[in-house]
């Protein structure tokens, strides 16, 4: 995978190949009337979860989301935003249901944007992190990373550790979140994470040919933010788009 490193308006006569990734990048914080438009789209019950929000800036962060989302999956699909309906796995993870069209989607959202990950792919993830101070990077990675890992992260100066940190925990999260298998299994996946070093799958549970079929890709959506791609498979040709108006 060899892509344009860099962030660009969809084309109008968007066409996802059989071999591609689209990653699109979107701000949540949205006017108060696309959050209006957004929010007709959504199904009762996603309109029941933002209800269900304390805090006014998380019930708008998600009907942005996930209005954006049904906005973005509306291009590919030939249908109305609003028509869109979704089956979810018992960890809540969102799949497509009234299509027949092979297409797989994630979503990650963190601070003020959100990434979503769209491909024929038969599986892919994808994680988002603002990039907060973590003075306590070597002590989160003892317990979450493997010992290699741990050792990587604790060998490096201070300034450096956060940076490794956050390469490793997109780039498992990502995989974790393909597989639909959750944070449980964050020391299970082994991945490269020092500053500089390619992005790469090591090992899952010890087994380097297991970690061979992914293809990690890191992403830098914006300043103070990282994140990772994972893809099952080689060969896949990724474009990388920002959302700059809604269909809906």
């Amino acid at each position: 995978m060899a892509p344009d490193a860099r962030w660009h308006p969809p084309p109008t006569d968007l066409v996802l190949s059989a071999n591609d990734v689209h990653v699109w990048q979107a701000n949540l914080n949205l006017p108060i009337g696309q959050l209006e438009k957004l929010t007709q789209t959504l199904s009762p019950d996603e309109q029941q979860r933002a209800d269900r929000f304390y805090f006014e800036r998380d019930r708008t962060h998600f009907i942005a989301g996930r209005g954006i989302l049904r906005d973005i999956l509306s291009r590919y699909l030939s249908l109305e935003p609003s028509q869109i309906q979704f089956a979810y796995s018992s960890r809540g993870k969102p799949a497509l249901t009234n299509t027949n069209k092979r297409l797989s989607f994630n979503v990650s959202h963190s601070h003020e944007l959100a990434l979503y990950a769209i491909s024929p792919a038969p599986r892919l993830g994808i994680d988002l992190e603002y990039m907060r101070p973590m003075p306590d990077a070597e002590k989160l990675a003892k317990r979450f990373f493997s010992e290699r890992e741990y050792s990587a992260i604790a060998s490096l100066p201070p300034e450096e550790q956060q940076a490794a940190f956050f390469n490793g925990w997109t780039r498992k999260e990502a995989y974790l979140k393909a597989t639909g298998d959750g944070l449980t299994g964050l020391e299970e996946v082994e991945v490269s994470l020092l500053p500089g070093e390619p992005a790469r799958l090591v090992s899952i549970s010890g087994n380097s040919q297991a970690a061979c079929r992914w293809l990690i890709y890191p992403l830098n959506p914006a300043p103070d933010y990282v994140a990772a791609l994972a893809v099952e498979g080689q060969g896949w040709h990724l474009e990388l788009f920002t959302v700059k108006s809604l269909t809906s």
